[in-house]
């Protein structure tokens, strides 16, 4: 679905990625994990076309980003970013009804259709009750299931998502990665999901990629790539690794203060 081949980008004159090459297959739910700096949300950015490479190419089904114009790109992937900024409030059911922009054509109004995937994902992710809110009176959860839903009736097979809920209680993170997870089974979409929580990974994603200063580390399943041995070799701290007596999936102790 995503091929990424030989690709170095970065910003001004700072390379962040550096001969990177990997693939994305539909219906993967995958985890970008590494430190800060590995260039995590510098692929995100050069998947959605936000970033011009500087060398090699992102094909999504066999076509070069490059080829293909935002509207397009838009059609095929959703991006829900870090902080979602506003420079105006918007009533829920009005911001996620934003999402179906890239189907108007010129001065074209939304749609009965529009407006109708629009409930129907305001139900499935329980916002009826939500969708004449201002956005700013939701809480933090609420305005990520929000965003999520905007994601939705884009109605792409691709989403990609950016460290988008490091802010939030254990409680809501949970609720998201369930969310998450429940969209990836059902309709098969290809998630990519920034985040530094690295069990939380194990336990919701399938497949784990690991990269440092630019270049891929590991991949494969978080039994494969979630080991002492690539823990200390990306993040330079020696952990022990456990499975989850409840999952089975593997799981980081930390250390307590008189061990380090």
């Amino acid at each position: 679905m995503i091929k990424i081949s030989n690709i170095t980008v970065g910003y001004q004159q700072k390379k962040i990625i550096k001969n990177l090459s990997l693939d994305f297959e539909k219906g993967e739910f995958c985890a970008l994990l590494g430190p800060n700096g590995a260039g995590k949300s510098t692929l995100l950015n050069a998947i959605i076309g936000f970033l011009q490479l500087w060398n090699g190419n992102i094909s999504v089904n066999g076509t070069g980003i490059n080829k293909w114009q935002k509207k397009e790109i838009a059609k095929k992937i959703a991006l829900i970013p870090q902080d979602f900024q506003l420079q105006f409030d918007y009533k829920v059911e009005d911001l996620i009804l934003m999402g179906r922009f890239p189907y108007l054509r010129k001065w074209q109004n939304y749609t009965k259709k529009d407006k109708e995937i629009v409930e129907d994902v305001l139900k499935s992710l329980d916002l009826m009750k939500f969708k004449n809110k201002l956005f700013s009176q939701l809480s933090g959860g609420e305005k990520q299931r929000v965003s999520i839903a905007r994601a939705l009736v884009q109605d792409t097979d691709i989403i990609l998502m950016d460290e988008a809920f490091s802010h939030l209680d254990i409680n809501h993170q949970l609720e998201i990665m369930q969310l998450l997870s429940e969209i990836n089974a059902k309709h098969e979409k290809l998630i990519i999901l920034v985040s530094h929580n690295i069990n939380l990974a194990s336990e919701y994603c399938n497949r784990v990629v690991m990269l440092k200063d630019g270049n891929l580390v590991a991949k494969g399943s978080p039994e494969r790539v979630i080991t002492p041995q690539t823990i200390a070799k990306v993040y330079g701290t020696n952990l022990q690794i456990i499975k989850n007596p409840i999952s089975g999936k593997p799981n980081l102790i930390y250390p307590g203060k008189n061990e380090i």
